[in-house]
C-alpha cells in the first residue's frame, strides 16, 4: 500500500500558540534570558538572549515536538510517532515520545553529527539510515510509516509544530517586554514562522527578522523572488539550517517577515565564541548565526531593543573547540567566509 505523509494544513494562528504553551509548559523549561553589556557595546544594541539550548533535549525543537505528540489523541498516539531529521528534531520527537511512553521511529542521514545520533539513540528513539538527501530522507520515512502505521510529525512544515516553536518568542516578551526587533535562525522555517505569528499578535511594532547563513540563502532568495527557492548545495557549518522551506512555513514568513539576513561561517564562529565567553553557555553553529547576523549587519540593529533566539547547542566541544582555534575554515578571522 503506498502512503502519503498525513500533515495537517491549517495556518496556526497566535490562539494556537497560547494553546500549544498551555498543553507544553509543564512539560518545557522556562528558558532564561541572558544579557551581556560588552555584547551591546560590540554590537551598539541593546540584545536579550533567549537561550533555547538550554531547553530540553539540546533546542527549541522540543516545543514543537511536545506540543504535536501530546495533540495526539489516546489512540492514535499508541501508534508511536515517526519523522526524518538529521539532528534536532530527531532528539525531540524521541523524548517527547518517550514522555507519553509510545515508541519514535527517526530517519536520519547517514552524516548526521554522532552528537545528535547518539541524543536519539539514548532517549530510545529507533533510527534508519539513509542517503543525505531530501527524497532518501522523505521515501524513507514513507517506508516506516507503511510497515509501523506511525504517525508522521514534519520537522516543521506542520502547524502543530509551528505554533510550538511559537512559544519561545512569546515567552522572550512577557519576559523582556516590547522589542524593537527580533531574530531568529532559519532552515525549514518552523522557528521563525512561529516566531513571527508570536510576534505579530503580541509585539505588533516588533519587526522581525530571519537570520540564515550565506552559503545556505534559500530562505532569503525564496523571500525575494516570492516562491520557494530549493537549497540546493548547501555550503555552511550551520548543518540544522540546511533544509528548504515549507508551503506552510513560506506563506507564513512572507507575511511576516521584514527580512532575511545572511551572515558568512566566519562571521557565526565570532558569535559562537562571543556566546561563549560573555554569556558562558554554548551553541551550536545554527543557533549563533542570529548573533552573526546583527554582527554582520550592525546598522540595522544600531541603538536598538533586539531579542535573539538561541535556537540550540548540541554542538560537540571538541568540534567547537575546533572552530574557535580556526581549524575549520580560512576565512575565519576578517575573510569573506563560506
Amino acid at each position: 500500500m503506498v502512503m502519503n505523509f498525513d500533515i495537517p494544513k491549517w495556518t496556526p494562528t497566535s490562539k494556537d500558540v497560547l494553546e500549544a504553551h498551555e498543553r507544553i509548559r509543564d512539560g518545557i523549561v522556562r528558558t532564561p534570558v541572558l544579557t551581556s553589556e560588552r555584547i551591546d557595546r560590540m554590537c551598539k544594541a541593546e540584545i536579550h538572549f533567549k537561550c533555547e539550548n538550554l531547553q530540553r533535549g539540546g533546542a527549541f525543537k522540543y516545543r514543537g515536538a511536545l506540543n504535536a505528540v501530546l495533540s495526539l489523541d489516546e489512540e492514535r498516539v499508541k501508534m508511536g510517532v515517526a519523522t526524518h531529521s538529521s539532528g534536532n528534531h530527531a532528539i525531540a520527537l524521541s523524548l517527547a515520545a518517550r514522555k507519553r511512553g509510545v515508541p519514535a521511529y527517526i530517519v536520519m542521514p547517514e552524516n548526521s553529527p554522532g552528537i545528535k545520533v547518539d541524543g536519539v539513540h539514548g532517549l530510545g528513539g529507533m533510527i534508519e539510515f539513509c542517503a543525505p538527501t531530501q527524497k532518501a530522507r522523505e521515501e524513507g520515512a514513507l517506508k516506516l510509516l507503511e510497515r509501523t502505521g506511525a504517525n508522521f510529525v514534519h520537522p516543521y512544515n506542520d502547524p502543530r509544530i509551528i505554533s510550538g516553536q511559537g512559544t519561545a518568542a512569546l515567552e522572550l516578551l512577557r519576559d523582556v517586554g516590547d522589542l524593537d526587533m527580533i531574530v531568529a535562525p532559519v532552515g525549514g522555517g518552523g522557528l521563525l514562522s512561529g516566531t513571527s505569528i508570536s510576534v505579530r499578535a503580541f509585539s505588533p511594532d516588533t519587526q522581525i527578522y530571519g537570520a540564515e547563513p550565506s552559503g545556505a540563502d534559500d530562505a532569503r532568495r525564496s523571500l525575494r523572488a516570492g516562491h520557494i527557492v530549493p537549497s540546493e548545495g548547501p555550503d555552511t557549518i550551520c548543518e540544522g539550517l540546511l533544509t528548504s522551506l515549507g508551503d506552510l512555513t513560506f506563506s507564513v514568513i512572507r507575511e511576516n517577515v521584514r527580512d532575511i539576513l545572511t551572515c558568512p561561517d566566519g562571521v557565526t564562529v565570532r558569535a559562537m565564541k562571543a556566546i561563549a565567553d560573555l554569556l558562558k553557555v554554548i551553541v551550536e553553529p545554527s543557533g549563533a548565526v542570529s548573533l552573526g547576523a546583527i554582527m554582520n549587519s550592525p546598522d540595522i540593529f544600531k541603538g536598538k531593543k533586539v531579542g535573539v533566539i538561541l535556537s540550540g547547542g548540541n554542538v560537540d566541544i571538541s568540534k567547537a573547540c575546533s572552530l574557535f582555534q580556526g581549524d575549520h575554515d580560512p576565512s575565519i578571522g576578517g575573510g569573506p567566509g563560506k
